[in-house]
C-alpha cells in the first residue's frame, strides 16, 4: 500500500511558478514508477510528467521546457516545478504510483487526493 499526499497548488499569474510535492508512505516507494496527471473541467484526466525508478523522466509536449519533475526517494517525495505557467495549465494536479511505468492513467494503483491549480490570464 501506497499513500499519496499532493501539495503546493494554488492560484497564480500567467508566467507564474508553483512547485507542488507528492509524499509517500510506506518504505518501497523507490519500486515505483512516479507520475503527474491533470483534470480540467469537462476534461480527461491526462499525463503531464513522469520519473520512472530509473530516473528517465518523461513529459508532455505541452508542458516540456517549463515543468521539471523530480523525485528524492530518501524522502519519499515527487515534486514538479512548473514554470511559466499559462491559463490552459489551470487543472487539479495528481500524483499516482505504479510498479510499471505508463502514461495511461488507468495503469496506476495509487493516488493522491488531488491540488488545484489556477493560473489567471
Amino acid at each position: 500500500q501506497v499513500q499519496l499526499v499532493e501539495s503546493g497548488g494554488g492560484l497564480v499569474q500567467a508566467g507564474g511558478s508553483l512547485r507542488l510535492s507528492c509524499a509517500a508512505s510506506g518504505r518501497t516507494f523507490s519500486k515505483y514508477a512516479m507520475a503527474w496527471f491533470r483534470q480540467a473541467p469537462g476534461k480527461e484526466r491526462e499525463f503531464v510528467s513522469g520519473v520512472r525508478r530509473s530516473g528517465t523522466i518523461n513529459y508532455t509536449d505541452s508542458v516540456k521546457g517549463r515543468f521539471t519533475s523530480s523525485r528524492d526517494n530518501a524522502e519519499n517525495t515527487v515534486y514538479l516545478q512548473m514554470n511559466s505557467l499559462k491559463p490552459e495549465d489551470t487543472a487539479v494536479y495528481y500524483c499516482a504510483a505504479a510498479l510499471v511505468w505508463s502514461r495511461d492513467p488507468a495503469e496506476y494503483d495509487y493516488w493522491g487526493q488531488g491540488t488545484q491549480v489556477t493560473v489567471s490570464s
